[in-house]
């Protein structure tokens, strides 16, 4: 894995000015399957996060206080030897210590609650407050009017000023119901906790799981605020299956077909004025990225 630079200049600002040297920065990494989760995007590119880099857990929401199991129930699986076991909605958190980077990585992973959920985030906070956390990012998947075969829009935003200075950010302009994780940013905002909200837009004709390219976008995103990259090959290969997929599914479906064209229609029209400008110049950076992880090109 490639060592941090604190002089190398970012292709886009990251969440955290470059610490002095010997300073650490902690950010957390927020999702919730349920209501906030299309497609499971957000909660699996958590996951996969936590897989790449080792995450040790360090506790866990009692389930009990948070949980309505009618609606959430619990599963039952077998150990590897073979013995049942009872496996309850909880809400975890793991960290891990990025070596070759000054970051500490926190994640928190769940269920969305049920009920009580101000004593919910209270306990969250807590969390936040005895592990030093200096940033959270709370990550979404929404269902959109979007089409599969373009890229999936992820949409960030906060509420700290410094953040969407740096970022180039806006603060967000929705007003309507909200999940646990529009809950959460807000409790640590009020706590003084810069925090980024990473939303995806899954095409609604194919909501259900697994979403791999809203995934992927997700955490394309996550790797450039936090500047630290990540495995994605693989993923990106699910990703480009799942497009042949959902191909083929609308070549069946005339409606569908020509419904899927009016999307694509309309979202080519509102990229034009950046198709050759930011956005490709993103997509290079991240090829330079890989090759630069994997080696290079060989002579």
């Amino acid at each position: 894995m490639n060592e941090f630079d604190a002089d190398a200049p970012a292709p886009h600002p990251g969440l955290f000015p470059a610490p002095e040297e010997g300073e650490r920065v902690t950010v957390m990494l927020a999702a919730f399957e349920g209501w906030n989760d299309a497609g499971e995007a957000a909660s699996e590119a958590i996951r996969a996060i936590k897989r790449q880099f080792g995450a040790q857990k360090v506790g866990a929401i009692d389930a009990d206080d948070y949980y309505d199991f009618q609606f959430t129930r619990p599963t039952v699986r077998r150990s590897g030897s073979g013995r049942r076991r009872i496996r309850w909605p909880s809400t975890r958190v793991s960290t891990a210590r990025l070596e070759g980077y000054p970051i500490n990585l926190v994640f928190v992973q769940g269920t969305e609650p049920s009920y009580r959920w101000r004593g919910f985030t209270e306990d969250l906070m807590e969390y936040v407050e005895d592990l030093d956390v200096d940033y959270l990012i709370v990550v979404g998947a929404l269902l959109a009017d979007v089409p599969h075969s373009r890229p999936i829009p992820v949409t960030a935003t906060s509420e700290a000023g410094d953040l969407r200075e740096r970022l180039n950010l806006e603060a967000s302009q929705y007003e309507g119901p909200t999940g646990i994780v529009g809950v959460f940013a807000d409790a640590a905002d009020h706590h003084g906790i810069p925090t980024v909200s990473l939303w995806a837009a899954v095409p609604h004709y194919v909501a259900q799981a697994p979403s791999p390219k809203a995934q992927l976008a997700l955490m394309h995103r996550i790797e450039e605020l936090i500047q630290v990259p990540l495995e994605t090959n693989e993923l990106a290969e699910d990703a480009e299956a799942w497009e042949r997929g959902v191909n083929e599914l609308a070549t069946e479906d005339p409606e569908i077909a020509a419904y899927i064209q009016q999307l694509e229609e309309a979202k080519d029209t509102a990229d034009l004025p950046e198709a050759t400008g930011e956005s490709i110049a993103r997509e290079f950076e991240r090829y330079l990225k890989r090759r630069g992880k994997d080696g290079g090109a060989s002579n």
